[in-house]
């Protein structure tokens, strides 16, 4: 039982106070991403590492994930079991981003899925990305000799409720798409743009080849837009892998150092 003394220390709040700090806060923030450098799109584990790459850079970074929580699949581990595998090569993403793991066999490292999400996630805002969740990006902008150049975004919310609200844009110079499996950002400009892109869409589970490959998949494949993660590989016709995540972190920041070559960041 708190003791009154104790009690008797916390502050008297105001409802309406509150509501106008969040709403004043969140507007400026919105506010300056409205006219970015990079727009991630997903909230998986390959851009949380390209946003903590990026923002590091000073590059100013803002990530859209459309759904409450940020982390895509990693938070379910192996079949609800929040074990993830990470390979020798992708290890020292784990170590710099302060991620706990046990080696399980030479070259198989295991992580709690729960603490990589967290990790990841904390370290990109503490470098400074801007991560604004249950807002879904629905379309592209193109400009500038057809180049993908910004965002058509509305609240996860409005496309739930299939209610008919117009949405608003965002302008980035390089939109980095990381939305997994449907490569959304890619298959939209495929589907409006006929014969621009070419999203085969992935192939059976096979975690070695589609280890391998997804660092050659990791490109720019349209102008302005870049693909990472398990959208590479959709996009490629590529393997998915299942649980083992180093593939995804390493492709996270080979897309990262793609959109800073881009924007002449060395």
């Amino acid at each position: 039982m708190v003791s009154k003394s104790i009690a008797g220390r916390i502050m008297e709040l105001d409802e309406i106070t509150i509501t106008r700090a969040i709403i004043e806060e969140f507007t400026s923030d919105f506010l300056d991403c409205t006219d970015t450098d990079v727009a991630l799109v997903g909230g998986g584990p390959a851009n949380l590492v390209a946003a903590k790459v990026l923002a590091e850079s000073g590059v100013r970074t803002v990530l859209f994930e459309r759904k409450l929580a940020i982390g895509g699949g990693m938070w379910g581990g192996g079949m609800m079991m929040p074990r993830i595998v990470v390979q020798e090569e992708a290890r020292r993403i784990l170590d710099d981003f302060g991620v706990n793991y046990t080696e399980y066999r030479p070259g198989y490292y295991v992580a709690d899925s729960i603490e990589c999400v967290c990790r990841l996630g904390a370290e990109a805002v503490a470098a400074g990305a801007k991560i604004f969740n249950l807002v879904s990006v629905e379309d592209v902008m193109i400009r500038e000799g057809d180049a993908v150049t910004g965002l058509v975004i509305n609240w996860t919310a409005v496309g739930l409720q299939k209610l008919h609200v117009d949405p608003m844009t965002i302008r980035a110079k390089v939109v980095i798409d990381g939305t997994g499996h449907d490569a959304e950002v890619c298959s939209t400009v495929a589907r409006k743009i006929p014969g621009a892109l070419n999203v085969i869409g992935e192939k059976p589970m096979w975690a070695d080849m589609g280890e391998r490959i997804i660092m050659d998949n990791t490109k720019e494949v349209y102008p302005g837009l870049i693909a990472t993660g398990m959208a590479a590989n959709a996009v490629a016709g590529s393997p998915r892998m299942g649980p083992v995540f180093g593939g995804m972190l390493l492709s996270g920041e080979k897309a990262a150092l793609l959109a800073m070559e881009k924007l002449g960041i060395n």
